[in-house]
């Protein structure tokens, strides 16, 4: 009788390897890893050589829609080994560009003019005088929503994916998203006019994010949020996004005083207000009600 039950524990192999119902955390997220990384690497030789002395802006929509991709690819390939959807991993397709997404979308732009009234009373920025006039106000209005939508959904589900969604099931859900709020701030440290206040609050955003995705069950209000705050700092106010200024914006704004106040070549990003901006948006949304569960997963591994 001994011998019979001892013969129906796993073997040491398969305890290094699986935990009690799956494929254990660290083993995922390494073949995950390996897919992104080899996929990366391929799509760099292709671009290289299709698109050699393409212009700035071809190759950096290129690489947005082929990192967005190459994520979603891996995504889906770890969802067929694990018996889960791209739904799962927090993008349900059904829900793609729904009322949450438009609900971000609305709380993004009344974020970042928040914040901007809040600097004008401080005398730090200017609105400033209407920079484009007839078409070209629809024709830039469009092209920066397209554009921005596209950046959102890369950098959403690039660091509030798969990953996010696996590691919570090793460590836990919060601890997961701090881990993916600092991923995503120090992403952003290769940007030119990046300082450390702008970084800290790339990475409260991405706190927040999380915190919205938890509520919501899923990245569309995030994407929302995401779209909407960038395009109303880059297009519609005309100012730095994250260290970056660039053309065809509505508004001839600017910003002036001390940096800590005015986030000076960062942008609004790199201002306390925006800190203070984003704890408050936060204490709104704790009144979000919470829809399903996520991450519909173990939380822990034993």
């Amino acid at each position: 009788m001994i011998e019979a039950v001892q013969s129906q524990e796993p073997s040491v192999v398969r305890r290094v390897f699986y935990g009690p119902a799956e494929l254990r955390v660290g083993w995922r997220l390494l073949i995950f890893l390996a897919i992104v990384i080899t996929f990366i690497n391929a799509s760099n030789l292709v671009v290289r050589r299709l698109l050699h002395g393409a212009d700035d802006t071809t190759l950096f929509l290129v690489r947005e829609v082929m990192d967005f991709l190459i994520f979603l690819l891996a995504s889906w390939i770890m969802g067929r080994i694990e018996g889960r959807s791209i739904a799962d991993y927090g993008l349900p397709g059904r829900r793609m560009f729904r009322l949450q997404f438009w609900q971000g979308v609305l709380l993004g732009f009344a974020s970042i003019t928040g914040l901007l009234v809040a600097m004008r009373a401080m005398r730090v920025f200017y609105f400033g005088s209407l920079a484009l006039h007839g078409a070209d106000i629809w024709k830039w209005a469009v092209v920066y929503g397209l554009v921005f939508t596209l950046v959102a959904l890369r950098e959403e589900f690039r660091a509030r994916g798969y990953g996010l969604f696996t590691l919570s099931a090793g460590i836990g859900f919060w601890p997961a998203a701090i881990l993916s709020a600092a991923y995503f701030g120090y992403a952003h440290h290769g940007n030119s006019g990046e300082d450390w206040v702008g970084l800290f609050n790339a990475g409260l955003f991405g706190l927040l994010a999380c915190f919205l995705l938890r509520r919501t069950g899923n990245l569309w209000m995030p994407i929302g949020l995401h779209m909407a705050f960038n395009w109303g700092e880059t297009y519609f106010y005309g100012v730095a996004d994250s260290g970056q200024t660039l053309p065809g914006h509505l508004l001839n704004s600017s910003l002036s005083g001390p940096a800590w106040l005015s986030g000076a070549t960062v942008g609004p990003e790199g201002s306390v207000l925006c800190t203070l901006l984003l704890v408050v948006v936060w204490l709104i949304c704790a009144f979000w009600p919470r829809e399903i569960k996520y991450p519909d997963a173990p939380s822990h591994e034993h």
